[in-house]
């Protein structure tokens, strides 16, 4: 069984940065495909990143050029590093397996972007 704990969300204005990290339980984390994900208010879940076990990556066309999913498995963890900061940003942001699991979401961690 995989959990996943997200942190590192906050308040940031439009046009900065912030960066969100997710660390995972379980020894097997190396060989899963990663991926991050959002949910803001009134809309459903959206796919935001993946990462492959070969560290390919994968963007939704809304974040493109400005977010980068990168991962350190020595660490469990999977980071997220979001620059030019949109309001359309705000949402919390989570971490899963990709495709993710239903049984494997965390608490997510909120990312509010607004002057």
């Amino acid at each position: 069984q995989v959990q996943f704990v997200e942190s590192g969300g906050g308040l940031v204005q439009p046009g900065g940065s912030l960066r969100l990290s997710c660390k995972a339980s379980g020894s097997i984390f190396s060989i899963y495909d990663l991926g991050w994900y959002r949910q803001a208010p009134g809309k459903q879940r959206e796919f935001v990143a993946r990462i492959s076990d070969v560290y390919s990556t994968n963007y939704a066309d809304s974040v493109k050029g400005r977010f980068t999913i990168s991962r350190d498995n020595a660490k469990n963890t999977v980071y997220l590093q979001m620059n030019s900061l949109k309001p359309d940003d705000t949402a919390v942001y989570y971490c899963n397996k990709y495709p993710y699991g239903p049984a494997y979401w965390g608490q997510g961690t909120q990312v509010t972007v607004a002057s």
